[in-house]
């Protein structure tokens, strides 16, 4: 008779339960924390642009409403005006600076710093903007102080795009750099929606004269609450493996603007070109229309109604258009959105002489939710494709401030006098044309990663 077998002992495959609970855990808590480090890399990205945006907006808003005649000489009518949109328009030629100083050391220590600090300087400047006394109490000394405060905004707008476009796009999974990289975009709309409705709130709850003393100053002021809660977002974010690499390595650049410039001009070509277009039907409809409006018309209440609209679209425009590029591609949605945007300014300026303004509000869910998000939307993931990761921080700076000093920053400046010397907008509509052939050219250049075959879409 067989001797009894003795019983297997179970105890080897309680150890190996008890081994592999932990590493499956470990496994899903890792997951879980990418999870939620992507989130607040998005929210970094956004918040930054959201109170970039917003400072840009209420500038520009207050420059046509309260600025020409509250820092400049009274009754100079059109010089005043002119004179106002001059120093909207100064700060676009610092943010160039702003790009280089930020792409040169975003590029060789990492992109979180150079972030933290634009937050700082745009959050002082636009506060400062707040508390100014006006010409009537300190003269040219006031217009002085304001163009001291228009040049820090400058500075730090070049330092802010570029630094959120390129680390929302490196730290995008595959096949999602334009949805990632939208989320720096849609900051657009909603420092545009915040900007516009704390000044309609303003304008609503003072009188005319309270709000040309005072009213206006208020949204300024609360720049300083936007900009603590974007510096206590972004200071748990870390630069991405991509860029991490990169430092490892020891393979950053050198001089990344020098090496941008020698070697990757056709990169930065397309990025300025691809400016001309999107940033000055932005200032027109966001900035200039309230002025044109207001002169013709004698109001603009419908056109402040019109932004908010279109704003709050945009919110969910920007990702959807971002979403669509990782699908169809890039280059072919920001050709087809700079050439309608060149056909768009000829009726919509008849509209703005001749039509009901009880119907702005769809004419701008065109212009701004349709034609202008279409090609903003991508531009991120579009410009961040055009350069290798040891350069990208400083191409992407370059490229995207000096096309918005071409563009979004004369705009303003540049229709008020085409509007003046010619009578009529018709000059004007012929100059956002150009603009609009320029970005359908530049836009025919650019690498395209979603269609482009891997030897070309290299980045």
């Amino acid at each position: 008779m067989a001797p009894a077998t003795a019983p297997v002992p179970t105890v080897t495959d309680s150890s190996s339960a008890q081994r592999t609970q932990p590493a499956t855990d470990h496994a899903l808590a890792s997951v879980g924390s990418a999870v939620r480090d992507k989130k607040r890399v998005l929210a970094a990205s956004f918040v930054g642009t959201t109170i970039e945006w917003y400072d840009f907006y209420l500038y520009g808003a207050a420059a046509a409403l309260v600025f020409s005649h509250y820092f400049f000489p009274q009754g100079s009518g059109v010089g005043s005006i002119i004179a106002s949109f001059a120093t909207f328009a100064i700060a676009f030629f610092f943010r160039p600076l702003g790009g280089i100083i930020a792409g040169h050391l975003g590029d060789r220590i990492g992109r979180k710093a150079l972030l933290v600090a634009s937050l700082l300087i745009m959050g002082v400047a636009t506060t400062v903007i707040g508390l100014l006394p006006g010409f009537s109490q300190i003269g040219w000394f006031a217009v002085a102080l304001l163009v001291a405060c228009r040049i820090a905004q400058g500075l730090s707008a070049g330092m802010e795009w570029g630094g959120s476009a390129v680390l929302s796009v490196e730290h995008a999974p595959k096949g999602l750099r334009g949805l990632f990289g939208s989320f720096t975009q849609v900051g657009s709309a909603a420092g545009m929606l915040l900007a516009t409705a704390f000044f309609a709130i303003m304008q609503g709850v003072t009188t005319a004269e309270q709000f040309q003393a005072w009213g206006w100053r208020v949204p300024f002021l609360f720049s300083a609450v936007l900009v603590i809660i974007g510096l206590i977002i972004r200071a748990g974010i870390e630069d991405a493996e991509e860029f991490q690499e990169v430092k490892r390595e020891k393979a950053a650049a050198t001089s990344p603007v020098r090496e941008v410039l020698t070697q990757h001009t056709r990169g930065v070509i397309v990025c300025i070109g691809q400016r001309m277009i999107q940033p000055a039907i932005f200032s027109i409809l966001t900035v200039y229309t309230l002025t044109y409006v207001t002169q013709q018309r004698g109001a603009s209440q419908w056109v402040m109604i019109s932004i908010l609209i279109a704003a709050a679209v945009g919110l969910v425009g920007g990702p959807f258009w971002g979403w669509l590029s990782d699908r169809v591609g890039r280059r072919r949605i920001s050709i087809i959105a700079a050439a309608a945007i060149g056909v768009f300014v000829w009726p919509y300026f008849y509209y703005l002489d001749h039509g009901p303004l009880a119907l702005l509000p769809l004419v701008y869910l065109i212009g701004m939710a349709v034609l202008h998000d279409s090609i903003y939307g991508p531009q991120a993931a579009l410009f961040a494709e055009q350069f290798p990761t040891h350069l990208r921080y400083s191409g992407v700076s370059l490229g995207y401030q000096v096309g918005t000093i071409l563009s979004g920053g004369l705009t303003p400046m540049i229709a008020a006098w085409l509007v003046a010397t010619g009578g009529s907008p018709w000059l004007l509509c012929g100059y956002l044309s150009l603009l609009a052939v320029i970005s359908v050219v530049t836009g025919r250049m650019a690498k395209d990663t979603v269609t482009d075959a891997p030897e070309i879409a290299q980045y």
